[in-house]
């Protein structure tokens, strides 16, 4: 296996779609906005690839910043084929917007190790 991870052509991910919930009483009073996010993985590359874990950057304009980095994605290491995708929902809570920056990494059907960048996106709470 390679020491380095990098990026296949065709290996993309992408932010379908960003909802905003506010959670009420069922979230913690300092965090209580959440936002729903779907995401996609998409092999067009010419190679097999397994995501074995993702990290992200969580960068709130208080000025706090989160970084959370694991195993897996939402409990599976997906094996893409070429043509193949992976579609999956998560969330996060808020007390304030935020930017967000995630990756995925994983090996390749060599067993070189690969990593997909998702691009920014914003959490912005609505005005009340």
């Amino acid at each position: 296996m390679s020491c380095c991870s990098r990026e296949i052509p065709g290996l993309t991910a992408h932010l379908d779609n960003l909802v905003y919930h506010h959670g009420g009483a069922s979230l913690p009073a300092d965090k209580p906005h959440a936002f729903v996010y779907f995401i996609t993985i998409r092999n067009t590359s010419d190679r097999t690839v397994t995501l074995l874990g993702r990290k992200w950057v969580v960068v709130h304009d208080d000025g706090t910043q989160l970084v959370i980095e694991g195993d897996k994605i939402v409990g599976e290491t997906p094996r893409l084929a070429p043509s193949e995708q992976f579609s999956y929902n998560s969330y996060h809570v808020t007390g304030c917007d935020a930017t967000v920056r995630g990756s995925f990494h994983g090996v390749d059907e060599h067993g070189q190790k690969v990593h997909v960048l998702l691009p920014p996106f914003a959490l912005v709470v609505p005005p009340p």
